[in-house]
């Protein structure tokens, strides 16, 4: 586990300015779902869409696909849009789907699942390379980028191998079963509760790298830290030595910006590293 300073991580991050971005290009409200279900189902028409940016006249892009938060009961891909990623060349999908309770879990995993799949699609097709498709979300964003990286049965159903994604970004996200489904089984958000919806009943070796951040331990979500640290304790002992576990001193549970740096960092050395083994 690392602790990190905040206000260090600030000075080097700078301030975006949410808009354009110069060099890059934009396209809003994409469907990720086929037409026929969409005609089916008019919650999947209206909240199913993705925000692409994209760098101009590069090719072999990295891509990070960000799920906002919201304890998958609130979020907007716009309103919650990470403009600090999209910059150096990198590529952002920020992504809508349903939220509780108008519908119930698993519908946002299998939305989540089906976004990821489109990325892995068409990414090529806007300039980018599928090998460099990173998984990332804040809070119930990170709970679902957490799922699909380590259950494969979500974007198995798309013929896609969790394992193909570059990496994984949980910004302060869950390792026990979400509250949102804990609510609808009557749970108290004081009783954890581990299982086949929990991203810890899937701890393997062979996941994608895991990088878990999350705020001090002293000003985060009830336990959000220690469920963390547990979750890296888990992996590592299954056999998986990417995971790495941040924590942000001082700092409480929106630690986006400090945490896109980091990022930003690792999908650098991750590509490179890809890159060699090509």
């Amino acid at each position: 586990m690392k602790r990190i300073i905040f206000s260090i991580l600030f000075l080097a991050i700078g301030i975006a300015v949410s808009g354009q971005i110069k060099g890059y290009l934009i396209k809003q409200n994409i469907p990720y779902y086929n037409e026929e279900v969409r005609k089916s189902d008019s919650y999947i028409y209206e909240r199913c869409l993705l925000d692409i940016y994209y760098p101009e006249n590069v090719k072999g892009f990295p891509t990070i696909v960000w799920f906002h938060g919201g304890g998958l009961t609130t979020g907007d891909k716009s309103k919650s849009f990470p403009w600090e990623l999209a910059k150096n060349g990198v590529a952002v999908v920020s992504v809508n789907y349903r939220l509780y309770p108008k519908v119930k879990c698993p519908k946002y995993l299998e939305d989540a699942a089906s976004a990821v799949a489109w990325v892995f699609s068409h990414i090529k097709s806007y300039g980018g390379d599928p090998k460099f498709v990173f998984v990332a979300g804040h809070s119930a964003g990170a709970y679902l980028t957490n799922m699909l990286g380590l259950d494969k049965r979500w974007l198995s159903a798309y013929h896609i191998d969790a394992d193909s994604i570059a990496g994984l970004f949980s910004v302060s996200g869950n390792g026990i079963t979400h509250q949102a489904i804990r609510d609808e089984q009557g749970i108290s958000n004081k009783i954890p509760v581990i299982d086949k919806y929990a991203p810890l009943f899937h701890v393997r070796a062979d996941a994608p790298p895991l990088f878990l951040m999350t705020g001090d331990r002293e000003m985060e979500y009830i336990g959000r830290y220690e469920e963390n640290a547990y979750f890296m304790r888990m992996m590592k002992l299954a056999g998986h030595k990417k995971t790495i576990l941040y924590e942000f001193d001082g700092y409480g549970h929106d630690i986006t910006i400090p945490a896109f740096p980091l990022m930003l960092k690792q999908v650098n050395i991750i590509c490179g590293q890809i890159k060699k083994t090509d």
